[in-house]
């Protein structure tokens, strides 16, 4: 018999990036955490994540939750590596995909480019069939054309297939036999059908999703199936769980169905993490700032809720193509601690989108790396020590990078080396102040208005230069910011969105058939969640709705409390429509509204690890000092460096300084102020003169 002691006990998360893989543990019995940091190894990622696992001091086979977020499948679509996948669609209706939205937001551009689908036209086969918006049958399903078309996907050596019907949102019965012959004719093929990840109505955007999904379907399967294998393999006694883009938690099995709800899983639980962060101390507004060795990340909380969308474009606007789920508003830009400085044609300096990575990572890496980085320019400048990165384990070349600056950007520009390095991390910060901007600025939102919880192994570095661009007053630097997406994920909720699309007036709108509607989708988020939430917490279920005004093309998605619905209040949806309107684009009107989808979120609660408080101290406070770069100064500066795990609660101190820890470290530029508040967390105080 299994004693108490030798149950599982632990909680362990790990985040997989583009330069690092980062490991949280969370001990359920004593309270401790625990945490490790490794070189994410691209060939195989699942020795990063065992090698993190290793570090951080924890066991596989004394771990109850296994929670797990990964950037694989956004990487597919960006690096075009996916499968070799078909595209079963309506007949009359292949070229849907390729002709999208005749989005033209550069109408000057010589040089403009439209979309690239992912499934070239001669894999978009058409199918004898039709339904009208109804879901009603006009044409049936040829289910003998289905076999043939089947035989030649095999012959093709197809490895994923998509399906989608005109207006199966409304009946997906076409497209449930359609997936099941061939599924039964292609064993082992990866076969996904539209309604399976949205039921609103677009057709372009349901076929660049379920293309999507098919396109990294393959990999994003066997990659999971990967991690399991090794996880039974150090006898895993507990369950698997993945980040979804909603920034909840879903079963491994459904993972690997509905991959494309994993696009964003690690910048997604860092913004709920954020979240966590302004609820114990009391902040209603933030924006998550999130800087890897890729990437920057940006999201926002309002009003104490994490802002979201119902769809993204991966790409961008311009070129990008639309995946239409529910998940967290993020934005991302391709500036990170490994992003490469380039001098460009005609002569400008240019830092990103290309990075680095891991392997071969920056210069002062030595692992190979020739092209100066971000993070070599902050090493020349004295804001990352060469013998303290990662606590000292993993020691920086400067000579290397000072070499590798001069001759590629500062000898080439006719500038000093210093001035160089700094004008290498100002365009980073620019860029990124960018990303900030497009989840505020243009949501209707000012940036100057929030505070910045800044995270990410290279966020605290550049998080104060992000602030002072955008006049953001204050930036808090979580405790171990370097391991904080992962963090994340132990505060986040198992989670399920459903969407129907249901076009009605608001005005004549049945309550009655949208309670019979709302709890259609509710039955299907519980019975999604209850296997993985029983005894371990409670369901909660929210309701929201997309509504337009009538003439309008475009929806904006409203929050509704379930008391609208109590009391069949029609005038109470049209306020929150009204405000939400308002807010996102300055105006709102008499006119009368409509209905365009519903939305059903199911959230099952998990107990979360509960924040440690400082103690206050009034011993002296160890400190050495190092000569710093700050164009502020117009030189170096002989700077006082901390050690994070030194500053008790109450802290206080005025830039210029560095706070050092294992796996980051936070800038505090000159006329700052910092103090460390109750729980950990670095308070700084932006000098706006």
């Amino acid at each position: 018999m299994q004693s108490a002691s030798d149950k599982p006990r632990s909680r362990v998360a790990t985040d997989v990036g583009g330069t690092f893989t980062d490991v949280v543990t969370f001990d359920e019995v004593t309270g401790a955490s625990s945490f490790g940091k490794t070189l994410t190894t691209p060939e195989h990622l699942v020795d990063g994540i065992i090698n993190g696992v290793h570090k951080a001091g924890t066991r596989i086979d004394q771990t109850r939750l296994f929670l797990h977020g990964t950037t694989i499948g956004i990487n597919t679509i960006i690096e075009r590596t996916g499968a070799h996948t078909a595209l079963l669609t309506t007949k009359g209706f292949r070229d849907v995909y390729e002709i999208g939205r005749i989005n033209r937001p550069e109408a000057y551009n010589l040089s403009f480019r439209k979309h690239r689908p992912l499934v070239p036209r001669a894999m978009r086969i058409e199918v004898t069939e039709r339904l009208n918006s109804h879901g009603e049958v006009l044409i049936p399903l040829d289910e003998q054309e289905l076999i043939a078309i089947a035989k030649q996907l095999t012959a093709m050596k197809v490895e994923a297939v998509a399906i989608l019907f005109l207006h199966s949102y409304s009946n997906p019965d076409h497209e449930l036999r359609a997936k099941r012959i061939i599924e039964a004719q292609c064993p082992g093929m990866f076969v996904t059908a539209s309604h399976e990840l949205s039921q609103e109505y677009r057709e372009f955007e349901r076929t660049s999703t379920v293309a999507a999904n098919a396109y990294i379907g393959p990999r994003v399967r066997s990659y999971l199936q990967e991690v399991d294998a090794r996880l039974a393999k150090e006898k895993f006694p507990g369950t698997f769980l993945v980040v979804q883009s909603s920034g909840g938690l879903f079963d491994v099995a459904h993972a690997q169905t509905e991959c494309i709800r994993m696009l964003e899983s690690g910048p997604a639980a860092g913004v709920i993490g954020a979240n966590s962060v302004c609820k114990r101390l009391g902040l209603s507004d933030a924006i998550a700032f999130d800087m890897g060795g890729t990437t920057a990340k940006a999201g926002v909380v309002l009003n104490g809720e994490v802002i979201m969308a119902g769809n993204i474009m991966i790409g961008g606007y311009a070129e990008g193509l639309p995946i239409q789920i529910p998940l967290i508003d993020i934005q991302e830009v391709g500036t990170g601690g490994g992003s490469i400085a380039r001098i460009e044609t005609g002569g400008g300096l240019r830092v990103g989108p290309q990075s680095a990575g891991a392997s071969p990572g920056p210069v002062c890496y030595g692992l190979g790396g020739t092209e100066p980085t971000v993070t070599d320019a902050n090493l020349i400048l004295g804001r990352l020590a060469p013998d303290r990165f990662l606590g000292g384990e993993m020691k920086l070349d400067l000579k290397a990078a000072q070499h590798a600056l001069s001759t590629k950007i500062a000898e080439p520009l006719g500038i000093d080396l210093l001035e160089a390095a700094n004008g290498i991390i100002l365009i980073g910060a620019t860029t990124m102040s960018n990303v900030v901007t497009r989840v505020t600025t243009e949501r209707g939102l000012d940036a100057g208005d929030f505070s910045m919880v800044a995270y990410g192994g290279a966020g605290p570095l550049h998080a104060g230069l992000v602030a002072r661009e955008l006049r953001i007053p204050t930036v808090i630097i979580p405790p171990a910011p370097g391991h904080f997406s992962a963090y994340g994920m132990l505060v986040a909720d198992l989670r399920r969105d459903t969407v129907r699309t249901w076009f009605n007036p608001l005005d004549t709108v049945s309550f009655e058939e949208m309670e019979e509607i709302y709890k259609v989708l509710e039955a299907e988020g519980r019975q999604a969640l209850e296997r993985d939430v029983e005894g371990r917490g409670q369901l909660i279920v929210t309701r929201a709705a997309d509504l337009r005004y009538a003439g309008q093309e475009h929806s904006v998605t409203v929050q509704l409390p379930m008391k609208l619905f109590a009391k069949h209040d029609r005038a109470g949806i049209k306020k929150q429509f009204d405000a939400v309107h308002a807010l996102r684009y300055g105006f709102n009107s008499q006119e009368p509204a409509e209905i365009v989808s519903l939305h059903s979120s199911v959230v099952g609660h998990l107990s979360k690890p509960a924040p440690a408080r400082l103690k206050r101290s009034a011993k002296k406070v160890p400190v050495y000092r190092r000569k710093v770069y700050f164009a502020e100064k117009a030189g170096f500066v002989n700077t006082p460096v901390y050690q994070r795990p030194d500053l008790p609660a109450g802290f206080k101190t005025t830039g210029p300084a560095l706070v050092e820890e294992h796996a980051s470290t936070t800038v505090v530029f000159p006329g700052d102020q910092l103090e460390v508040g109750t729980y950990g967390d670095l308070i700084i105080k932006i000098d706006r003169r």
